[in-house]
């Protein structure tokens, strides 16, 4: 399978499998890369119905010139923590972002969130996530802000009052409940429609389905998500291949 970074012509063969209606998996199949290349490649370059070719091409060109110029010429780049294969993080981190976009979460969101997911320390002041993301504090701002409402990051103040925006085990949990709870919400709205609109009615037979769906999906997501709380709690047990202790990470 062929590694590197796609070229013009694969750019140009995945923009017309999009033309094309075709999916992922069959775009990739053709050109003999993971899946995960073509579903990143689409994702970050303006999705199926906006990719072009030759602008993905200068962007990527673009990020890898920012990346050059990230570290000066002439200085070392810190080693990476634990060993690591820094392009290998990259990729990794680019994937997970993908994914999170492709989930409905906006870019520079995915961006943040990924970044705090990556991160051993697991929290990051708003100054380190611009820095590491080299994007503007009132970016990282408003993405830290969406987060927090939806249930996704904490905010905290360390010993130095800075504040400090954190993940955690309990965090999935705590927004796997908020979401459940929001469909709870839109079944009881869906309900109220049924006086609205006239029981027996074709309209509202159809509300009073959706309130019976919601209400089932979310009393299961919860009981689902109570059970499955102790998993975040329970300790890993380690690979055959770990060798060492790891490191505190000083973010």
């Amino acid at each position: 399978m062929p590694g590197g970074r796609l070229t013009q012509q694969e750019r140009q063969q995945i923009a017309l499998g999009l033309a094309d209606g075709l999916p992922y998996a069959e775009i990739a199949r053709r050109l003999d890369r993971p899946t995960s290349t073509i579903t990143r490649e689409v994702m970050r370059n303006g999705g199926p119905t906006a990719y072009r070719a030759d602008l993905a091409h200068r962007a990527t060109e673009r990020r890898a010139h920012r990346r050059r110029q990230a570290t000066p010429r002439g200085s070392e780049a810190p080693p990476p923590a634990h060993g690591r294969d820094a392009e290998a993080v990259r990729e990794y981190e680019e994937t997970f972002t993908t994914l999170l976009m492709a989930q409905g979460l906006p870019k520079m969101m995915s961006r943040v969130l990924t970044c705090l997911y990556t991160t051993d320390a697991g929290s990051l002041t708003a100054s380190q996530l611009a820095q590491r993301l080299q994007v503007s504090p009132a970016s990282v701002s408003k993405a830290v802000t969406f987060l927090e409402s939806q249930g996704l990051i904490r905010r905290e103040r360390d010993e130095r009052r800075r504040e400090r925006y954190s993940v955690d085990d309990d965090v999935f949990y705590q927004s796997t409940i908020a979401g459940a709870r929001s469909s709870t919400q839109l079944a009881e709205t869906a309900r109220q429609g049924v006086g609205v609109l006239g029981s027996g009615t074709p309209a509202a037979a159809r509300l009073e389905n959706i309130a019976r769906f919601l209400d089932f999906v979310a009393e299961g997501i919860t009981r689902a998500a109570e059970q499955a709380r102790e998993v975040l709690h329970t300790k890993a047990e380690p690979t055959s291949d770990s060798t060492a202790e790891p490191s505190p990470d000083h973010g």
